[in-house]
C-alpha cells in the first residue's frame, strides 16, 4: 500500500463541536488543490462532521482511525 503524503496537521484535540470542523475549514482554505490534510481529533462527533462536510464542500475524506486512547486520526483531501 502506498503511503500518501502529509501536506499539513491539525490537532483539535481537546476541543468540542463545532471547533474541528471550522478549523479544518480555515486549514484546507490555506491548502492547493490535492494536498492532503491530518486532523487529530477527540471529539466523538469529528469523524461524523467531518464527513458530512467533505460532502458539502466537496473535499475528500479519505480515512479516519481510532487510537486506543480515544484520538481519532482523519485525513482529509483538498478538492
Amino acid at each position: 500500500m502506498t503511503e500518501l503524503k502529509i501536506d499539513a496537521e491539525l490537532d483539535t484535540q481537546g476541543l468540542k463541536c463545532p471547533m474541528p470542523m471550522l478549523k479544518t475549514k480555515k486549514a484546507l482554505a490555506k491548502m492547493e488543490k490535492g494536498q492532503i490534510l491530518k486532523i487529530l481529533a477527540t471529539d466523538p462527533h469529528a469523524e461524523t462532521d467531518l464527513k458530512q462536510f467533505s460532502e458539502q464542500t466537496g473535499h475528500v475524506f479519505l480515512s479516519s482511525e481510532k487510537s486506543p486512547d480515544g484520538v481519532y486520526t482523519i485525513l482529509m483531501g483538498h478538492k
